[in-house]
Formats: C-alpha cells, structure tokens, sequence
C-alpha cells in the first residue's frame, strides 16, 4: 500500500451562498488543522462546470489572484500553472475515505495522532493519505512499535517529529502475523477509534497530550501495542524502546538482503 501526500494553492471558505459552497467549496485540512480538528475549506474545481463558476464574483476573482500569482513566479513550471488556476498546484484527490497523517508533529507525543477522513475532505501538503487503510494498516501505524522506528529515522523540525513517506513508512519492516494476530490488531485498532469517539469535542491534540490523555484511550493503545509486539514475535514484558529498533533494523535487513538476490 502506498503513501502521499496533497499539495496546493488553498483558500478560507469564501462567501458563498449554500449552492454555490455544494458545488465547489470542500472541506480541506493542513496537518495543524487535522490535529486539531478545525477544517478550513478550499476552492475545489476538478471537473467544475465554467457556468457555474461564472455565476460567482468572489469565485472568480479568486481563480483570478491565482492565475496572477502564478504568472509572477519566477519558476517556469509555477508560470505553465497559470493557465489552469482553478485547479490545485498537484491534484491528490483521494477517492476512497483514507487514514490522514500529519508531517509534523509534537516530540511530547507518544503517538502521532492519525486517524481516518473522509474522501471528501481534500489533504493539504502536510498531511499525508493512506488511501483504502485496512484496521489492521492503521493498528499496526498507531502501535509503539512503528513509533519506536519512527523516532529512530525520520528528520525533525526544530525538535517535532517530521514524518517521511519515504524514510519512515517505506522502509518500515511490517510483520508476519498469523490470522488471529492479525484480526487481533484489528481489534485493538477498532477499540482505539471507539475510545476517541466517547470525547468528539477533543481535538487529537487534546487526545494525545500525554497529561489529559483519557484513561480508557491509553489502555486502548497500550493493548494494540501488546498484539502488535506479538505479531512481530517480541516480548511484551522486557522489550524496551531501543531494543524493538535494534530489532527491526535486523528485520529491514534481512530484507533488504533478499530484495538484492
């Protein structure tokens, strides 16, 4: 399964009447709006009938400061844009509902907050798409040990974590799991979703702060951490952080061994 991300010129929602919003005004998330649950909306036009949009001044004008913006770039390939304003710089519009993952996010977290979207919403470039994500995928995402690689490999900003499709997702070694780890996994994957939704006015980044993180959610995460290492044969008892990477490393390897035979 494979990683992106979104890319684009983007807007606060413009005034629009509700008929004009339905038809080119969609939700859209950089990786701070996602943490915190704030959308903000983008001028979204794939396939946009040009009578519609000629029937909305502030829609217009908007393609206009685009099409301008462009043209005073000093980067040909940003000047050739100009002749398609409407549309986004990179169209990554998902087509299937897909787990969002910030590019940046805070050291003080033990997790990195990600979670499923709507394909509705459209991803700005510091979120990454996992488009289709089974429980599984984003069980074994959320788990300590793909947190512990994480910490590992990927760069940072100023001292945040700077996630990598990649550095970090590519060259992550998944494990083997037998069919019951695995429905396991996606047990414990579910039962995270369900404990987020018992506080559907916290943002993630209230979620995941490591003061205020509800009781019934940590204990949610700490037993998708147990089946994870279980799937990867580790002990859960005396597998510490460092060891788990020791171990991976062992694993991507092996791989990376096999992969050149």
């Amino acid at each position: 399964m494979k990683i992106a991300y979104g890319d684009g010129i983007f807007a606060r929602q413009p005034k629009l009447s509700y008929g004009q919003r339905s038809k080119c005004a969609d939700p859209h998330m950089m990786g701070k709006d996602f943490i915190m649950r704030r959308p903000r909306y983008c001028l979204w036009m794939v396939g946009a009938n040009p009578a519609v949009i000629n029937q909305c001044r502030a829609v217009k004008q908007r393609i206009e400061e685009v099409r301008k913006y462009r043209l005073a770039s000093p980067k040909e390939a940003t000047r050739r844009k100009s002749e398609t304003p409407m549309l986004f710089d990179e169209v990554r519009e998902c087509a299937t509902d897909y787990v969002a993952i910030p590019k940046v996010s805070s050291e003080n977290r033990r997790y990195i907050p990600m979670d499923y979207l709507s394909a509705k919403i459209i991803p700005g470039n510091k979120l990454f798409m996992m488009q289709g994500a089974s429980h599984y995928s984003f069980g074994i995402l959320m788990s300590n040990v793909h947190m512990a690689w994480m910490r590992a490999v990927c760069g940072r900003l100023k001292s945040d974590y700077s996630y990598s499709n990649t550095i970090v997702y590519n060259n992550f070694p998944w494990p083997t799991p037998t069919d019951a780890q695995k429905a396991k996994i996606e047990q414990t994957a579910q039962a995270i979703l369900d404990a987020r939704a018992l506080y559907p006015d916290s943002s993630l980044a209230d979620l995941y702060d490591e003061l205020t993180m509800p009781p019934k959610l940590r204990k949610a995460h700490q037993e998708n951490d147990r089946a994870v290492m279980q799937a990867y044969g580790f002990s859960v008892r005396d597998m510490t952080e460092s060891k788990c990477v020791a171990e991976l490393m062992k694993i991507y390897q092996r791989l990376a061994e096999k992969s050149e035979k």
